[in-house]
């Protein structure tokens, strides 16, 4: 039985867990798993930490939808989104998606397009403590033109 598993936390996640729990499906022969984390510039500022604001219910619906377009696109059998909330420091992990799926390349496509219409149309609001004040981060183009590859 496939699965979509969608988290928006403020904990942090275990990434050997969330594997383990992909891993389950004997039909399965690929697995592929993104984590994104904390990095320490952006736009040639210094940043100290992350915040990472969302709307409630909208955010989660959002996420959901993307990994039943992305099924719809590719025979995968289990998609897991985690993304975290609130404040994070250097290094901690923000993102979690893994897809596990028959063959790799549907599991390695389904990643990709799920991690850039995440980065572009989910609602969070990301705020970066930098070394000239805290600023928000607004959309990158380079993260819009990576989604018109899937159209």
């Amino acid at each position: 039985m496939s699965t979509i598993k969608v988290e928006v936390q403020q904990a942090d996640f275990s990434v050997a867990d969330e594997y383990q729990q992909l891993s389950q499906d004997q039909a399965d022969g690929a697995l592929v798993t993104f984590v994104g984390k904390v990095r320490d510039f952006n736009d040639g500022s210094e940043v100290s930490q992350l915040t990472l604001e969302h709307y409630p219910g909208m955010t989660e619906k959002v996420l959901h939808k993307l990994a039943q377009q992305a099924r719809q696109r590719w025979d995968v059998n289990h998609i897991t989104i985690i993304h975290r909330i609130g404040t994070m420091s250097l290094g901690e992990q923000i993102v979690f998606i893994g897809v596990s799926s028959a063959h790799r390349q549907a599991a390695f496509d389904t990643c990709e397009f799920l991690i850039d219409f995440l980065k572009t149309k989910a609602p969070f609001w990301k705020l970066e403590a930098t070394d000239a004040g805290d600023k928000w981060v607004d959309a990158r183009d380079s993260d819009e033109h990576a989604t018109l590859q899937w159209q």
